[in-house]
């Protein structure tokens, strides 16, 4: 069988080679990156704090915890900083070693590849498109057995935006503290959500020490470049664990003074709420009126998409999408996910225009 080459948001020389277009004319909606770019007064205020880079960085980031913990609404002393939240995905899974880790899927892979390679084995509790891909709450129960040691989830879920209440996380972290059970939960998307304080699980760490929340400024803020993660725990055993396990200064000077700045631009930040709000409404209730397409609640800054055209692919979409220069996601690399699937996030009106004019002028030509 020949190879089906399928793109990431990353993937921007591969595409040039193959289509034949410059890198810097496409326009991403596969990255699930903020439309607006980094924080206004990040962009006119981090030039002057160029002299840090003479100096070490505080080895503990104290006023950049300080400014998450702000931001967050929590004590800056349950706060955990990392080179993106990659690494301490990576050094939370080195120190648990799951033996037997159960993961909400379809979802992201990388949780899938840090668990095999420290030994464990990894087991998908399956979202179910018959029930656009929301949790099936009782079902999981049973699923979470106590052979399992980790439980990990995305939240809201990335490539379905879906998401799980905080009251059901609680009901959740109930289940899993009586048989032992860690839960690790991904919120980069949460700061996109309709109501990102109904989703969130950061107010539960005060009351339950089996969880650790993993959050970042590559989406929201849209600067995957300077490689800051964030976690949060309310068990101080585990985060001095975590912190004696991984390297000292793994944040640059100029990433943690960009992250004070950042987490306290409250102008981009609601500026940034509004514009997703109003064009995930928009979009969404365009697209809803092909027949051939199925969208999904949608609960993030971006959302799935099923072809319900059998003669029609994502590679279709994709192919003819690339050609004007706009690059969507095609989603079989996901688990429980095949071609009909295809995954594209929010960008500014404009651009959100010209995609959805290529992909209803797709469907009405057939």
């Amino acid at each position: 069988m020949k190879h089906k080459e399928h793109f990431h948001g990353s993937d921007l020389e591969k595409i040039e080679k193959k289509y034949n277009i410059k890198k810097e004319d496409i326009i991403s909606f596969s990255s699930n990156v903020n439309p607006l770019g980094i924080s206004f007064k990040l962009k006119t205020s981090l030039s002057s704090h160029i002299d840090a880079i003479t100096s070490y960085p505080d080895r503990e980031y104290t006023d950049l915890r300080k400014a998450i913990g702000a931001y967050v609404d929590t004590d800056y002393k349950n706060i955990l900083v990392g080179n993106g939240s990659t690494e301490l995905i990576s050094v939370l899974i080195q120190m648990k070693r799951p033996k037997k880790a159960l993961i909400l899927g379809p979802t992201y892979s990388e949780y899938e590849r840090e668990i095999t390679i420290n030994g464990g084995r990894c087991h998908y509790f399956r979202l179910k498109e018959e029930d656009n891909f929301q949790l099936d709450f009782s079902a999981l129960q049973t699923e979470l057995t106590k052979d399992v040691d980790l439980l990990v989830l995305c939240n809201p879920n990335n490539p379905t935006s879906s998401y799980i209440s905080q009251k059901d996380l609680r009901k959740m972290l109930d289940i899993c503290k009586e048989k032992d059970i860690f839960v690790m939960v991904d919120e980069t998307y949460v700061e996109f959500a309709t109501n990102p304080e109904s989703v969130t699980s950061i107010p539960l760490t005060e009351y339950y020490n089996n969880i650790i929340i993993l959050r970042g400024i590559s989406k929201f803020f849209a600067a995957p470049g300077l490689r800051l993660g964030y976690a949060i725990c309310g068990n101080q055993d585990l985060i001095q664990e975590i912190n004696h396990k991984k390297n000292p200064w793994t944040i640059n000077s100029l990433a943690a003074i960009a992250g004070e700045i950042m987490f306290s631009d409250e102008e981009y930040i609601q500026e940034t709420r509004a514009l997703i709000s109003k064009e995930r409404e928009r979009i969404c209730n365009t697209l809803s009126q092909c027949s051939s397409l199925k969208l999904y609640p949608c609960n993030s800054n971006f959302v799935l998409v099923r072809i319900l055209d059998e003669t029609v692919t994502a590679d279709d979409i994709f192919d003819a999408a690339i050609r004007k220069g706009l690059m969507i996601r095609n989603c079989s690399t996901f688990p429980f996910l095949d071609n009909q699937y295809f995954r594209f996030c929010f960008m500014m009106p404009d651009k959100n225009d010209a995609l959805i004019e290529v992909i209803l002028s797709f469907f009405k030509e057939r």
